[in-house]
């Protein structure tokens, strides 16, 4: 057996246990809103008084202004198209009410009733706040994955696969390093 074919062989092997878990996690679901009312009133879920980006704003910095701004880890994922390890996001375990945005610009991604557990040791949701992303083909593992950016700074998130649960069949794995979490029940900055 040649390296690549073991490589290929434990790929597939790590693949089919993420694969069996996220489906069996997929199928316990909880029932959510209408998909339709999630992508609409996701501000409901805003702290009161907190004021967000919009998508039309863009930001754009050079790369040492991105290296002030963000942690390394941060730079990395989100400038670099890197992979946090899995499992090690304290987002994994978030259940309060609430929104994810980008930890770059702070733009509004996601929102707690967006989320799920998919088993997969990422932060992943089954839907996105309309807008938020824009989406390339990335051929890094070989095989095509679709990849997604914050719209607002070009933010590297994750990528979005076709095995999540209902009412879409997506799941949006995102790094947890390139979100902020903001509680329903934070206080604005004055």
């Amino acid at each position: 057996m040649t390296r690549r074919n073991l490589f290929l062989g434990m790929l597939a092997a790590g693949l089919s246990t993420i694969w069996q878990r996220r489906a069996a996690t997929a199928a316990t679901a909880a029932p959510v809103k209408s998909l339709d009312a999630l992508q609409k009133n996701w501000q409901t879920l805003l702290a009161d008084g907190v004021k967000v980006p919009l998508p039309t704003e863009p930001v754009k910095l050079s790369k040492e202004e991105w290296r002030k701004r963000l942690t390394p880890e941060q730079f990395h994922i989100l400038r670099e198209e890197g992979t946090e390890q899995p499992g090690s996001s304290p987002l994994n375990n978030e259940k309060r009410p609430g929104i994810f945005a980008c930890a770059g610009c702070a733009l509004p991604l996601f929102t707690s009733e967006m989320k799920f557990e998919s088993g997969t040791g990422w932060p992943s949701f089954f839907t996105t706040i309309p807008g938020a992303f824009g989406k390339t083909t990335d051929y890094k593992l070989i095989l095509p994955r679709t990849e997604y950016h914050c719209i607002r700074c070009g933010g590297h998130h994750g990528h979005v696969f076709d095995d999540g649960p209902k009412p879409t069949g997506q799941r949006w794995c995102n790094n947890g390093v390139a979100l902020k979490f903001i509680a329903k029940t934070a206080k604005a900055a004055t």
